[in-house]
């Protein structure tokens, strides 16, 4: 059983959200919350696994609040505000559901929960890059992207750029496509780094690559929504 809150403070957006919870087995409501500082309050107390959160709230702003807690549970915003999408993915939120919310577009969110928690716990994921006659551990979460060169792949991190033997193909096999999008012929990126796009550029930690007119449609669609 997964322990979840609310924090919305309208009351049709809270009992909506009631129903949706009280319909899924696995997930368990412990409270609900007109604001993010009562929230805090009871997450001072209480275990909590989900938070379903919306942006617009008096007091703190929903994304106020995910900078106030650094090792937040894991989060679904729900909000009638689109424009907050790009910079919610900065905190690793689970999904990014927009006003009025069907119970459709609410199971896949949860669908995209459940596969998160049976993973290996958040940023202590790992792949094995192989680079020569070495094999290397990496956390998923340090890579910023990956690039293809001719007959090997460059993979850089927050730390270095590594040289691997796999293909940018076999790399989009192994990792994660919640995460992981190829975004150019040449370039596979990490979700988890992007901070803005302007026109056909990305912008991620420490760079900036082109966004591939054959893949854009696909990388808004997907990952802007």
């Amino acid at each position: 059983m997964l322990n979840c809150i609310i924090i919305e403070d309208q009351p049709p957006a809270q009992r909506i959200l009631q129903k949706y919870i009280s319909e899924v087995e696995i997930l368990s409501l412990k409270g609900t919350f007109p604001d993010a500082i009562k929230a805090k309050y009871f997450m001072d107390m209480e275990p909590v696994d989900i938070i379903f959160l919306d942006i617009h709230l008096p007091k703190m702003s929903g994304i106020d609040f995910l900078k106030s807690v650094p090792n937040h549970p894991k989060v679904i915003l729900t909000t009638a505000f689109s424009e907050y999408a790009l910079e919610s993915y900065a905190f690793n939120v689970v999904d990014y559901l927009l006003k009025p919310i069907s119970y459709e577009r609410f199971l896949q969110a949860i669908s995209k929960l459940k596969l998160n928690i049976n993973e290996t716990p958040e940023g202590s994921e790992t792949i094995i890059l192989k680079s020569g006659y070495e094999h290397i551990r990496l956390l998923t979460s340090e890579v910023i992207y990956i690039k293809s060169d001719s007959y090997y792949t460059e993979v850089t991190t927050l730390e270095k750029t590594y040289i691997s033997n796999d293909s940018l193909k076999q790399w989009l096999e192994k990792l994660d496509n919640n995460y992981f999008c190829q975004v150019h012929k040449s370039y596979l990126i990490n979700i988890q780094h992007l901070i803005k796009v302007s026109g056909n550029i990305i912008h991620l930690t420490n760079t900036s690559l082109p966004l591939g007119r054959a893949f854009k449609k696909y990388f808004m669609d997907t990952y802007l929504k």
